[in-house]
């Protein structure tokens, strides 16, 4: 085997239904119930029109500005699949562009996340296939390698195995492993519930924020409150 070169079989993923429960779900409220410690980055934002970005990991590591492996990525991924590749977060060089990004959109997958940069704005900026990149610009790549499949990738310090659940909003993006999402799910869709509550008691007038913030502030030994 050459040295920086490798395709590894994913032995497992999260399922359509879990990915399709966690699309109700603000990223927001995902993150707050994981602690708030895991995000990709704000710099990866997402450039399509409109829509939520969920699915499976399919993880590419490849060497800044080189797509090859995304090209493999490709012809690998599944329906349902996000294809997440870590290129450094790189901007010199353009990793997809609109005629990758169709044929990624044409085999079912649920979206792009490139930690690098994309061309071809236009064109994703007036679809709602979910691309997530971290810039934008019209050199194009190298195609040489090396480049790895289906190994575990970071993404800003979030950690992504292949098969985790990715998902992605205005907010930005964050993944959940593979043994954790119904657990986080049922934590989420709890918090997500308990803030529509305080949002409606909010325009009601019913909520009074004094209390708990002067409560805090108190605890804090805040003088004056």
């Amino acid at each position: 085997m050459t040295l920086g070169f490798r395709i590894v079989e994913r032995r497992r993923k999260v399922s359509a239904e879990t990915i399709e429960k966690f699309r109700e779900i603000p990223v927001a409220n995902v993150s707050d119930v994981m602690s708030r410690m895991v995000a990709a980055g704000p710099a990866l934002r997402p450039l399509h029109a409109a829509g939520v970005l969920a699915g499976a990991a399919f993880t590419v590591k490849t060497r800044p500005g080189d797509n090859l492996m995304i090209h493999k990525a490709l012809l690998l991924a599944e329906p349902g699949d996000v294809i997440v590749v870590d290129a450094g977060g790189d901007l010199t060089n353009a990793l997809m562009g609109e005629l990758m990004l169709s044929h990624a959109r044409a085999i079912g997958t649920h979206g792009v996340v490139i930690n690098g940069a994309v061309r071809d704005y236009g064109w994703i900026s007036s679809n709602t296939f979910p691309v997530f990149a971290a810039g934008i610009t019209h050199r194009g790549p190298y195609k040489d390698g090396p480049g790895e499949i289906n190994v575990p990738i970071s993404l800003g310090g979030m950690i992504i195995e292949p098969g985790d659940l990715v998902l992605g909003d205005e907010d930005g993006l964050v993944c959940v492993p593979f043994e954790e999402t119904d657990k986080i799910h049922a934590l989420a869709k709890a918090k997500n519930i308990a803030e529509a509550r305080t949002y409606e008691n909010t325009l009601a007038g019913k909520l009074d924020p004094k209390l708990w913030v002067d409560e805090a502030l108190r605890k804090l030994g805040c003088e004056g409150v």
